[in-house]
């Protein structure tokens, strides 16, 4: 995977992750960290980092090659949480080719624990499908 530097985190961005305790936002930049270099890889264009529901999100606003992802956490479901826009297949598709990798809620999000290691691979094929979905839906491979 491509190396680079993360871009700042815009300030009303930067307050969502201060809010959360230390390991949940660790976790959570972490996963900041590997959406900015899959969208590289990907070439998803630049992304657009902003609030969506109170979440930090990214959008492929520039291209229009995916769509959103969100980083938060689920209502009573514990550790870190990747969404998704429900109306997609995306979380279902996930959850067909990584069961046992992430646990799920509903067809919206997967969930990560804060403190066991990263599935960085996995999440990163989930990332890449999501930074690409509009793409592919017009190429008619989604």
């Amino acid at each position: 995977m491509s190396t680079r530097t993360d871009p700042p985190i815009p300030p009303e961005v930067s307050a969502v992750f201060d809010s959360y305790p230390a390991a949940m936002r660790a976790r959570l930049l972490e996963i900041r960290g590997l959406i900015y270099r899959v969208a590289l890889d990907c070439d998803a264009g630049p992304l657009t980092e902003t609030l969506k529901w109170g979440e930090p999100a990214y959008l492929t606003q520039a291209t229009k090659s995916g769509t959103t992802i969100r980083l938060g956490r689920v209502k009573d479901a514990a550790g870190a949480a990747v969404l998704f826009n429900c109306n997609t297949a995306l979380v279902a598709g996930f959850r067909e080719q990584f069961d046992g990798v992430f646990r799920f809620s509903g067809k919206r999000a997967l969930l990560l624990d804060i403190d066991a290691p990263l599935p960085e691979d996995a999440l990163a094929i989930c990332l890449a499908r999501a930074l690409s979905y509009h793409r592919d839906k017009r190429k008619g491979a989604a």
